[in-house]
């Protein structure tokens, strides 16, 4: 079943907001086995929604259209759904009821404005919004289903939750659709794909693969497209298996699982607590982890110690060392850990030093070196990484890295 979806807003093509509605009616729709072939984000102009209309209702079954439904005059999308479908605006008394009622619990008066609003296609069938006064509209043309929804993000969940998306199952019930992703970190795409090439190959025709890739993680999405979701379940359950025994060092999670949510559960699981130590990250990884609701039950604190005389003063870097070696070494992030460990009291902490850039490296230090330490309970220990010169990415992959490091020690310990 191919569907589109059509965006309607000047705001959306002058960068003014973002058009997060597409992504989420997209994984609604897939979810119920409704394959999303193209998403068109236009302006509130005539001519342009009437040629998306007419494009998309020729190329697919459903067509979900967001925006243009507020009260004002430059939302004329309800006026140009009528010129498309050869109807006239009439007042739905039930809609008008509504709106009354949404005003009158407010203590508001309505306007003439809010009453249009009661207005709708003749040839639709009307769709209540329990969030707002702008009520959904939904049209059948040609075999196609055109459904128009407010572009308020949570006016429009609330009408996709609550009829549209029962109605498409009532009405296209034979597709299931299973999804399952995997979350792997510590190898790039490329070599991700190489390493497992064979387990890839050996998929059937109706599983599909799809890498995900983003700075320090790469995700991978298995999909199962078939008439029974029961036995797509356990085919992609058994290929997932093999999986894990193919690559079980990379793999640190799975669906909306995050590094800092796992790393949680584990020092929970021990009743042990961390610390985070950092330099070049400033305070990323420390971000990462507070993120986490109930994070204060194993988070003592972090020490950003961005100048060597914090390293030194704070967390008793031996300035020797420092002269020696400089601050991104394997024998300072090393000290810089169990530094972190001493004064925090924590079982476990993570340091990390480096040149994050653009500027600040050398021959021998190259913009993009990121040494990580993590000390526990055996001890301390180091590893260099080089990630190239973008500051900004350089951030985010080595905070991945020392929260993967942190939790690769974890499981070693347990």
């Amino acid at each position: 079943m191919k569907a589109e979806i059509i965006t309607i807003g000047d705001e959306l093509l002058i960068g003014q907001v973002i058009d997060t509605n597409s992504a989420w009616m997209a994984a609604q729709l897939n979810a119920i086995g409704v394959d999303v072939k193209q998403i068109t984000s236009i302006a509130d102009a005539r001519l342009q929604i009437l040629h998306a209309l007419s494009e998309a209702g020729n190329r697919a079954r459903i067509v979900l259209i967001s925006g243009g439904l507020g009260p004002t005059r430059d939302d004329i999308t309800k006026q140009t759904l009528c010129e498309y479908f050869d109807t006239n605006l009439i007042v739905d008394e039930s809609a008008l009821a509504d709106i009354t009622a949404f005003f009158a619990r407010r203590g508001i008066s309505m306007t003439e404005l809010n009453r249009k609003q009661s207005e709708m296609p003749a040839v639709c069938t009307s769709i209540p919004n329990p969030a707002g006064t702008a009520r959904g509209m939904w049209f059948e043309k040609d075999n196609t289903i055109f459904i128009s929804m407010p572009g308020v993000p949570f006016e429009m969940k609330t009408i996709m939750t609550d009829y549209v998306l029962p109605a498409l199952k009532k009405r296209f019930p034979n597709t299931a659709v299973v999804h399952r992703t995997i979350l792997t970190t510590g190898l790039g795409e490329s070599f991700l794909a190489a390493r497992i090439e064979a387990w890839e190959n050996s998929l059937p025709g109706y599983i599909k693969l799809a890498y995900l890739p983003q700075p320090g993680i790469v995700r991978l999405r298995l999909t199962a497209r078939g008439c029974h979701e029961d036995k797509l379940q356990k085919e992609i359950d058994t290929l997932i298996e093999k999986l894990y025994g193919l690559i079980p060092e990379l793999i640190f999670g799975e669906g909306t699982e995050t590094l800092e949510g796992v790393i949680g559960k584990l020092l929970l699981s021990k009743k042990q607590t961390m610390a985070t130590a950092e330099s070049c990250t400033g305070g990323s990884i420390a971000q990462k982890i507070t993120s986490v609701s109930g994070s204060s039950a194993y988070y003592k604190g972090s020490v950003v110690a961005y100048s060597n005389e914090i390293k030194q003063q704070v967390l008793n870097v031996d300035h020797e060392s420092l002269a020696q070696n400089g601050a991104v070494s394997r024998e300072v992030v090393e000290q810089m850990a169990q530094g972190a460990c001493r004064v925090l009291n924590t079982n476990w902490a993570i340091s990390v030093s480096g040149i994050a850039g653009p500027d600040g490296g050398t021959e021998e230090k190259p913009v993009g070196t990121v040494w990580i330490g993590v000390a526990g309970p055996d001890g301390v220990t180091s590893q260099k990484f080089l990630f190239g010169d973008n500051r900004e990415r350089n951030n985010i992959r080595a905070t991945i890295a020392a929260l993967n490091m942190l939790r690769s020690k974890i499981l070693q310990s347990m």
